[in-house]
């Protein structure tokens, strides 16, 4: 058993005892890291010439390259109209090819397109998917025709010959109605594209004029003399329905009232 620590073993620890051992060299921090072994530098200097490989591949070999363009999609537009405006160059990497850029000039240049897609077909082509607006309504003017679509757009200016068959024409007769001034023409055109787009099938095919005198009275002129009273462009709907009944019960009718859906009326004038 152990007898206690006296003074003198005490200050002769503390003066001239042995120190604990401690690691020699440089520590972890601020010492210099060892070099990579063989191994290492091997793995590295791979990878290196993968990345060349693949950006050579990529950007210098001619078998990636633009070799065809593709277009689909067009139905008024001809293959040629795009690929003249996509303007894509063909012989370049395919890699290089700007996709979104190709696609904002087909819109800005091309307004008949509603939206397009331009997508890499490796290992040499570039696919242009077009979709083009449709025409729900016409405006005349000045002999010509104005194709309005679904979002109330201007698209597109054609001649008679090649004014699209079945879409119905749109007459604004606003003059200098308080609608005109509180609305304006733009927004009419709106309200008239929201009622061609709720109309029952059978009416939108024998609709040939939408006439738009206000906000409030927006009617049309269908297919053997018939007219329908519309009213506003609210409610459309009900008034589809209302209208669709309406001509089951009375198919002999001339003029139909839906202006107020929940009390439709039918007349032979």
């Amino acid at each position: 058993m152990a007898g206690p620590t006296t003074t003198a073993e005490r200050g002769t620890r503390k003066q001239g005892g042995p120190s604990p051992a401690r690691p020699s060299g440089p520590g972890p921090r601020g010492g210099r890291r060892p070099l990579p072994g063989p191994r290492a530098v091997l793995l590295i200097a791979t990878a290196l010439v993968l990345l060349a490989s693949v950006a050579w591949a990529l950007y210098g070999s001619a078998w990636l390259r633009v070799e065809h363009v593709t277009t689909s999609g067009t139905r008024v537009l001809t293959p040629a109209e795009v690929k003249a405006v996509a303007a894509v160059p063909v012989g370049g990497p395919v890699i290089s090819v700007d996709t979104g850029d190709i696609e904002n000039r087909l819109r800005q240049k091309l307004p008949r397109i509603d939206s397009v897609d331009v997508v890499r077909s490796w290992p040499n082509g570039i696919t242009v998917d077009v979709v083009e607006r449709t025409p729900v309504l016409l405006v005349e003017k000045g002999g010509k025709f104005i194709e309005v679509d679904a979002k109330g757009v201007r698209f597109a200016t054609v001649d008679r010959a090649r004014a699209p068959q079945g879409v119905p024409l749109l007459h604004l007769t606003v003059g200098q109605s308080p609608s005109l001034r509180r609305f304006g023409a733009e927004r009419l055109t709106v309200a008239a594209v929201r009622v061609a787009g709720d109309l029952p099938a059978q009416v939108a095919k024998d609709t040939k004029v939408l006439h738009v005198r206000s906000y409030d009275s927006i009617t049309l002129e269908l297919t053997d003399g018939r007219t329908v009273v519309w009213g506003s462009g609210e409610d459309g709907g009900a008034k589809a329905r209302a209208l669709t009944a309406l001509m089951k019960a009375a198919p002999k009718a001339g003029h139909f009232d839906v202006s107020a859906p929940t009390a439709p009326a039918a007349s032979r004038s």
